[in-house]
């Protein structure tokens, strides 16, 4: 036995005794995959680890063997060098230990972090044609994002997207989720939501910084985003210009829910003296968001060109980031708004874009999904204002003219309905409704 083996082989006893799934439970769903390995995919500290053992937990409560229940984590500096002949070792040392286990098929394999194991798609197809057993997989990089799960599994592979806590989760994680509808709430309850709502825009879906206080918490979010920035840019991708680098970090970061343009990038740093190439910059921007550190949202546009030229939506992967970069030093719950609603929009299962009407004014999202009518999203802070409310819902009015099949949403942080009459098509929402996953108007 090498002494790699040996690792593995303590690795499989920990895992055949210890715990497994606890924590706050989440909305994620994991699709059917018989025949396939699901890939759960995120940010790191998104949670993907504490998921794959809440899914081991459902089996052993559904009935299934806890022997045939295997979590491995692969990110420990001890499997260096590992290779797919060490993966197919491990899942033989398993039938050694339990051979009815293999004529059976109740074996749940998760391998976590699988892309530090060189051609790991190999392992898995194989097992996955010669074996009875479910495999479950998770990665924060490049090499785990759907097109390329379609590409090394060749349609063996089912992506799962994580996000941190949506603000239904954070309630949850809190033990303060709502038994009923927004609607269905007394004032003292809409308060408390509203009020669990500013502060999930301020602090974020970050498990590990619920409890903690500002300076902490900032400190923590920080880090995550430096380990990120190093770990699945610099170091995956062998970066050449890590000053660059960090500079598009800090632009993407400091403006969400802003426009975004390489181009307008590239003269600024030019004009700072700092050199790197705009094709250098369309690929660091690429590394960050298959790191899922930002989203971006193109313009929708029946034309390529059209969708290619105009700039780009960037937006955090959290709303706890944005008051740690944003340079301005104003409150930013706007945006922090239209961040979240970006990103539970994802979760949900739409794809997303941004529309400019033929009047030169814009709409945050125009929102598609193969199951459900698609949504025209307008996101809006407070609507107090008359201006301001004329200005969202002109938007909306003529994007809904041109998108007939949408329907027309106003997202606003407001107690109450508007007090003006909104156009035929166009409705009203409370953001915190919503966020919950409720449909209708107040």
């Amino acid at each position: 036995m090498t002494n790699l083996q040996t690792v593995l082989s303590q690795k499989l006893t920990d895992a055949l005794a210890g715990p497994l799934g606890s924590g706050t439970r989440r909305d994620t769903r994991l699709p059917p995959h018989h025949g396939k390995a699901a890939v759960v995919i995120g940010v790191r500290r998104a949670g993907k680890t504490t998921w794959l053992r809440q899914q081991l937990q459902a089996r052993l409560e559904a009935g299934r063997p806890r022997v045939g229940l295997v979590m491995i984590g692969l990110e420990d500096d001890r499997l260096t060098g590992m290779t797919t002949a060490d993966l197919d070792w491990l899942l033989e040392e398993l039938f050694r230990r339990h051979p009815a286990l293999r004529a059976t098929g109740e074996v749940t394999l998760c391998l976590d972090e699988i892309q530090v194991v060189p051609e790991w798609e190999r392992f898995v197809r194989r097992v996955l044609d010669t074996e009875r057993i479910e495999v479950l997989l998770s990665g924060s990089s490049a090499k785990l994002l759907s097109r390329e799960v379609a590409t090394s599994l060749r349609g063996r592979g089912v992506e799962v997207l994580m996000h941190p806590f949506s603000f239904r989760e954070v309630l949850r994680h809190r033990l303060e989720e709502p038994t009923g509808t927004w609607q269905q709430q007394n004032a003292a309850g809409r308060s408390r939501l509203d009020h669990r709502l500013r502060s999930y825009l301020e602090r974020g879906g970050f498990a590990e910084a619920q409890s903690l206080d500002t300076l902490d918490r900032v400190q923590l979010l920080r880090g995550y985003v430096d380990v990120v920035v190093l770990r699945d840019v610099i170091e995956r991708h062998a970066v050449s210009n890590p000053t660059a680098l960090r500079w598009l970090q800090r632009e993407l970061l400091g403006t969400p829910a802003g426009l975004f343009s390489i181009s307008k990038l590239f003269q600024v740093m030019k004009s700072q003296g700092i050199a790197v190439g705009k094709d250098t910059l369309h690929a660091y921007l690429d590394h960050l968001e298959d790191s899922f550190l930002v989203r971006t949202v193109w313009m929708h546009s029946t034309s390529e060109r059209q969708r290619m030229v105009n700039p780009r939506k960037v937006y955090p992967i959290d709303p706890g980031l944005i008051a740690i970069f944003e340079r301005a030093g104003r409150p930013q719950t706007g945006h922090a708004l239209e961040t979240v609603v970006m990103l539970e929009l994802e979760r949900r299962g739409y794809d997303v874009s941004y529309v400019r009407t033929a009047e030169g004014h814009e709409v945050d999202f125009f929102a598609t999904h193969p199951a459900l009518e698609p949504l025209l999203v307008q996101v809006a802070a407070q609507t107090g204002a008359a201006a301001t409310l004329d200005r969202e819902v002109r938007s909306l009015d003529e994007a809904s003219a041109a998108h007939r099949e949408a329907t027309a949403l106003l997202l606003t942080m407001d107690a109450r309905a508007p007090l003006a009459d909104l156009p035929a098509g166009v409705r009203w929402m409370p953001a915190t409704s919503w966020l919950l996953g409720e449909v209708g108007t107040s």
